[in-house]
């Protein structure tokens, strides 16, 4: 038979290796070892110890502190002022039920911003390239 498909090569093992027959499998594994050795260079070097474990536990509670209060700040903050509208509108509930659902958004995005999660809005404009206005 011509091309490929040999008696000796059933499953076509040819195609799948690139043309190299079963010898290939040392190309394989130093492929498999180089790309090893990369992704071991790109990971942050940590220290080994008890101390880091308790200290990344610790780390973990105040940021959980953190964006637990800002999430209940917004919400408080808004309810609150949700409130004083109402005493001096006169719109009892329907201030509070607005500012309520503004301080929970209020919320939510302090603590995607906290997280890293969402860029602030300063920044990215101030980033952006300037526009250009005179274009015709």
């Amino acid at each position: 038979m011509a091309g490929n498909n040999r008696p000796e090569d059933p499953f076509n093992k040819r195609a799948y290796t690139g043309g190299a027959d079963a010898s290939g499998d040392d190309g394989l594994d130093r492929r498999r070892r180089d790309l090893g050795a990369k992704l071991a260079s790109r990971r942050p070097e940590t220290q080994a110890g008890a101390g880091d474990a308790k200290s990344r536990g610790a780390t973990g509670y105040g940021q959980a502190m953190k964006l637990s209060s800002e999430f209940i700040a917004g919400i408080v903050v808004g309810a609150g002022l949700g409130w004083i509208v109402d005493r001096f509108a006169g719109t009892s509930p329907w201030g509070l039920i607005i500012f309520l659902l503004l301080g929970f958004g209020a919320g939510v995005l302090n603590v995607l911003r906290s997280a890293g999660l969402v860029a602030d809005a300063g920044l990215r404009s101030s980033d952006a390239p300037p526009a250009d206005t005179d274009r015709k």
